[in-house]
C-alpha cells in the first residue's frame, strides 16, 4: 500500500525508501532506531523497537523490506516496525515507485524554464543563463533541492528553480522601476545550479549527504565560480558578472542563513525574498499533507514552530 493511502490501523508490508535512520537509546537504556520511510506518495514517521542494527544511518537512500503497524502519534502517523532488512534486486521492487517525486509534469516544467530564460533580453545574461542550462541541465532537472528541508525530491530543484522564475518575472515588471529583469531572472534561474555538486546521491538518485566541496564551499560559493568560469569564456563585461555573482553568493538574504555576503543590490534583495518564500510555502505543503485540517502539526523543525491547517475552499469546476 503506497504511504498515502495509509491510517492507523494499517498493516504496512512492502519495500519503502529508507529516507532517514537515526540509533537512539530510551531511559533505561534498550537500542531502537528512529526512521522515516517514503515512496514517491510521501513519506511516514517511525521506529524499530528493541534494534540495534545492522541498519542505520549509512544505509539512507537505499531500498528497505519493512513489516509493521500504523499508528498515530500526537496528531500524526506513525509506523512501529516489527521487521526490517536491506531490500534486493531478486525481490523484485520497482526502484521507481519509491522515490518521492515533485507534483509536476518535469517535461513541461522544465521546457517553460527554457523559455522564460529565452526571455532575457541582454546578451551576456542571456548566453551565460543558455550556456549554464546547457552544461548542467541534464542534472539540475532531475536532483532533488535538499536533503531534507524543502523539494527533498527527485525534480525538486526543478520545481523550486521554476516557481521562483515565474515570481520573479511577475515581480520584476511590479518593480520595474528599480530592478534589472535581465539580472534577476538570470539569477534566480542560476542560483541553486551548484547544489548538482554539492549533493551525494544514492544509487536511486535520494540526497544521501554532501560531498566534499559541498561542505567546504556550498552550492552559493561553488555557484558563483562557475558564473565566473562561464563569464570569462563568453568575455562578459566585469560589472555583469560582479553583478551576477553577487546574486548567487547572497541569495541566503542573512549570513546566519549561509549567505555569503548580504544583498547589496535591488536584484539580489529580492532574489533572497524570493527563495524564501517559495522554499517556505513548500514546507507548509508539504506539513500540510500530513496534518488532518482542522489541527495543528507537530513541530516543524525548518519553522521552529507547529502550523495550522484551516483548509481551502474547494475549487470550482472551471466548465460551470
Amino acid at each position: 500500500m503506497s504511504i498515502d493511502r495509509l491510517v492507523p490501523g494499517d498493516r504496512m508490508d512492502g519495500f519503502y525508501l529508507l529516507q532517514s535512520a537515526a540509533p537512539r537509546t530510551t531511559a533505561n537504556g534498550r537500542p531502537f532506531l528512529t526512521v522515516t520511510l517514503a515512496d514517491r506518495t510521501g513519506s511516514i514517521d517511525g521506529q524499530v523497537w528493541d534494534y540495534a542494527g545492522p541498519l542505520g544511518p549509512q544505509h539512507t537512500g537505499q531500498a528497505v523490506k519493512v513489516r509493521g503497524s500504523v499508528g498515530e502519534y500526537r496528531g500524526a502517523r506513525q509506523v512501529t516496525v516489527e521487521r526490517i532488512r536491506l531490500a534486493f534486486q531478486s525481490d523484485g521492487y520497482d526502484p521507481s515507485e519509491l522515490i518521492p517525486t515533485a507534483p509536476i509534469d518535469a517535461d513541461d516544467a522544465w521546457n517553460e524554464l527554457l523559455e522564460l530564460a529565452g526571455t532575457i533580453r541582454d546578451e551576456h545574461y542571456a548566453a551565460v543563463c543558455r550556456t549554464m542550462l546547457e552544461r548542467f541541465g541534464p542534472r539540475v532537472r532531475v536532483i532533488p533541492a535538499g536533503k531534507s528541508v524543502h523539494h527533498a525530491f527527485r525534480h525538486g530543484l526543478l520545481m523550486h528553480t521554476l516557481n521562483m522564475a515565474r515570481a520573479a518575472d511577475f515581480l520584476a515588471d511590479l518593480y520595474y522601476a528599480v530592478i534589472d529583469r535581465d539580472l534577476l531572472l538570470c539569477g534566480t534561474i542560476l542560483h541553486d545550479f551548484a547544489k548538482n555538486m554539492e549533493f551525494d546521491l544514492s544509487p536511486l538518485g535520494v540526497v544521501t549527504d554532501y560531498s566534499v566541496k559541498g561542505q567546504l564551499l556550498g552550492h552559493l560559493v561553488m555557484g558563483a565560480e562557475e558564473v565566473g568560469k562561464v563569464c570569462r569564456e563568453l568575455n562578459v563585461p566585469d560589472e555583469k558578472e560582479t553583478l551576477l555573482k553577487h546574486l548567487l553568493l547572497s541569495h541566503h538574504g542573512e549570513p546566519a542563513f549561509g549567505a555569503a555576503v548580504l544583498p547589496q543590490t535591488a536584484e539580489s534583495e529580492l532574489l533572497s525574498y524570493i527563495d524564501m518564500i517559495d522554499s517556505r510555502m513548500e514546507i507548509y505543503r508539504e506539513t500540510f499533507e500530513e496534518t488532518p485540517v482542522g489541527a495543528f502539526s507537530k513541530r516543524v523543525f525548518a519553522l521552529d514552530r507547529r502550523v495550522y491547517n484551516h483548509g481551502l475552499p474547494p475549487e470550482e469546476d472551471p466548465a460551470q
